[in-house]
């Protein structure tokens, strides 16, 4: 069983986009998507087409660069020894301490993105709800390219370029951390604390807090302390990896052992108001319990017996209450209360957006290295995979 917790530092980057910079020791990288510019196999292997029915379909349309192997590029990532690479999975992730310790979190990652252009890892918004339902409700870190809407996601042209259907999910999962990218001028956090009491208005937040990087116009580290010891930790409880007594995950989601690398010194986070010309979120409009049918509601239950609990689902989908309460969303509360609150992180690296040219060249930010507390397990609790 867990019989303390300890401080884990992520270092979060995505939209490298080929640029070689500079990483702070942490325990854990995450990248979030944007390795490289056109996803060539020399690209990748400098840097480290992996989609590849998408480039399958589309290599005639590419001819900045000589044919390549999408799987050659995917076995670059597979087979890697110190690389866990998802793709729209999710994997148990160990870190082993000197002591025989070990800290353990689930972590769900994604390439996808919203249809723009003629570009691999895409979908359109009629099938987001059927893509992050594939999250696990017991993720305790999630690694999206895209960023949900509302947070983290404003564009150069100042509108919200995240997925609804993102930030609806991350209302039922309530990871942790929420890391992700893409919107390249949206870089920063956000910490989002939830409704969870609200039985009327679906997929409802309480409050979004704004990140203010102490590290701005200065070489230091862009450092978010979301642990006990910076003074402000994040409201969460109730990961994957905290009952009393240890669950065997399943060996297909058994990850790979990662080493403890030496954690320096940290400073406290800050949070505040939004930068001027920053927006807070809109305020959300709650979900419809259905529509309309041309057929009565007993011609429907006779073709299909299951339709009305179907729309009871749908309906109940996203409220707050009583997790024992027919009117809320009893799966995605029930034991799970305690996550209040999730840190969503857009850590872009690549500042400006294509083409560069026309928003002043290439610019760069920080890597954001991100702490927490998260539980530690005895020897004698040791999990199988």
């Amino acid at each position: 069983m867990p019989i303390e917790t300890r401080k884990i530092r992520f270092v979060c980057i995505s939209d490298t986009h080929n640029a070689t910079i500079k990483l702070p020791v942490g325990d854990v990288l995450v990248h979030a998507g944007d390795l490289t510019k056109q996803g060539s196999l020399a690209e990748l292997k400098k840097t480290i087409d992996l989609d590849e029915a998408f480039y399958a379909e589309n290599e005639a349309n590419f001819d900045s660069h000589q044919p390549q192997s999408p799987r050659e590029s995917v076995d670059l990532l597979e087979k890697s020894t110190s690389i866990t690479y998802l793709n729209h999975g999710s994997r148990t992730i160990r870190l082993k301490n000197p002591d025989g310790s070990d800290t353990r979190f689930s972590v769900f990652g994604s390439p996808y993105s919203l249809a723009q252009g003629n570009w691999a890892f895409q979908y359109t918004p009629e099938r987001a709800q059927d893509l992050w339902d594939k999250i696990p409700l017991a993720t305790d870190i999630l690694i999206t390219h895209t960023p949900p809407k509302f947070h983290c996601d404003e564009s150069k042209h100042m509108e919200p370029a995240g997925c609804e259907g993102l930030r609806r999910a991350l209302w039922r999962v309530r990871p942790l951390l929420s890391i992700c990218g893409h919107v390249h001028e949206a870089r920063g956090a956000e910490l989002v604390t939830w409704d969870l009491d609200c039985p009327n208005i679906s997929f409802k937040e309480m409050s979004t807090t704004y990140w203010v990087d102490p590290s701005e116009g200065s070489k230091k580290q862009a450092l978010l302390d979301l642990s006990a010891r910076g003074g402000e930790p994040i409201d969460w409880s109730g990961g994957q990896f905290e009952c009393s007594e240890p669950t065997k995950p399943s060996t297909s989601a058994a990850g790979p052992r990662l080493s403890k690398l030496k954690i320096k010194a940290m400073t406290s986070s800050r949070f505040g108001s939004p930068k001027s010309g920053q927006t807070a979120p809109v305020s959300l409009t709650p979900s419809t319990a259905g529509s309309k049918e041309s057929v009565s509601s007993q011609d429907v239950t006779k073709a299909n017996p299951e339709s009305k609990a179907q729309k009871a689902g749908s309906a109940i989908r996203g409220r707050g209450g009583s997790p024992t309460s027919g009117r809320s969303d009893g799966e995605a509360l029930a034991g799970r209360v305690g996550r209040k609150q999730t840190c969503v992180i857009n850590a872009a690296i690549m500042a400006t957006s294509w083409p560069y040219k026309g928003s002043g060249g290439e610019r760069y930010n920080k890597p954001i290295v991100v702490d927490v507390d998260l539980p530690v397990w005895s020897g004698s609790a040791d999990l199988e995979g």
